[in-house]
């Protein structure tokens, strides 16, 4: 007799569906189990209004988890950079598998590459954080650009430039993968130009806590490396106090000798939206061998940007 499958708990979206999919796949291999999707719709993926002013990224999130709590799934997948930074007691991430390309990418017309973008070009995104960074380094460069701002999904994005209403848009080069689009992107943005949001390119698989051996099972999927990273971006964007939709971009990234893995470095940047002021810091450090010392390696660069000003370039805090 074939076990019962496990329902895994998605978005609709086809992003969304597709590392779902992926996941369901790693799922029933460590486990000899099928699984099944199981589509929610979230208020995220209904509302028309700007991200930042229906609560941040969040609103993707709390249908799934209202699903996990009726026990309508048994487990979800989320991209991790929407999760709100509190975890809820009786919920818990089971796994954080090996990350994507965290950087994002520009889909231009005519292929263009970001420094090749007319005078005046259009940039299109939802990101405050990308508009921040992008107008800081257009300053920086002599670039003329007009960030806008514009919601959707992969398809509508990416339609925007193709039916000429936009110059180009910023995408994450994770997303584009997962879907297999790829090849469209027309150039990868150095994280030395746009740091990613904190999380950015990483899933978080999320169960009931009280659900030992399902917890057990997809712990089997964790990569710590990737789960060391996210949670050190993850503990600066808390100790900010800025939401999902705060324009901070984090990325801990691990240096190496070729070989081994010797220290990991997080860097953090806050801004205006328009560019004009950022706060940008690194910390170098060993990597972190537990969840309390990545939290702190993110706490302690938060406390050195807030001491430089960056409380005062995110708008309104989160309360």
């Amino acid at each position: 007799m074939t076990e019962k499958a496990l329902r895994l708990g998605t978005r609709r979206s086809k992003l969304a569906m597709a590392q779902s999919g992926q996941v369901a796949d790693a799922v029933s291999q460590v486990t000899g189990r099928p699984v099944e999707l199981v589509e929610i719709t979230t208020y995220g993926d209904v509302s028309r209004e700007h991200l930042a002013q229906i609560g941040g990224t969040g609103v993707f999130v709390a249908a799934l988890r209202e699903a996990l709590a009726r026990n309508e799934v048994d487990f979800a997948v989320h991209s991790l950079k929407d999760l709100p930074t509190t975890q809820p007691a009786e919920l818990v991430v089971a796994a954080i598998p090996e990350r994507e390309d965290p950087r994002d990418v520009i889909i231009a017309r005519d292929a263009l590459k970001l420094t090749d973008l007319p005078r005046g070009a259009r940039i299109g995104t939802g990101s405050p954080r990308r508009m921040a960074q992008l107008n800081a380094y257009a300053r920086s460069h002599g670039m003329d650009i007009e960030t806008v701002p514009i919601r959707g999904n992969v398809d509508t994005r990416i339609g925007y430039v193709t039916k000429g209403d936009l110059d180009a848009v910023v995408l994450a080069a994770a997303g584009l993968n997962r879907v297999g689009r790829s090849d469209e992107v027309t150039d990868f943005l150095s994280v030395d130009t746009v740091l990613p949001a904190p999380g950015q390119g990483a899933l978080a698989v999320e169960t009931t806590a009280d659900n030992a051996e399902l917890i057990a099972a997809l712990a089997q999927l964790d990569d710590p490396l990737t789960r060391a990273a996210v949670t050190a971006e993850r503990s600066l964007l808390a100790a900010l106090e800025a939401g999902c939709s705060a324009p901070v971009g984090a990325l801990a990234d691990l240096l190496t000798d070729g070989q081994t893995v010797k220290e990991m470095r997080l860097r953090g940047v806050v801004g205006t939206t328009d560019g004009s002021t950022l706060v940008q810091l690194s910390t170098t450090g060993p990597v972190p061998e537990t969840h309390e010392a990545a939290t702190a390696l993110g706490r302690e660069l938060a406390t050195e940007m807030l001491a430089q000003g960056a409380a005062g370039l995110m708008g309104e805090r989160a309360l």
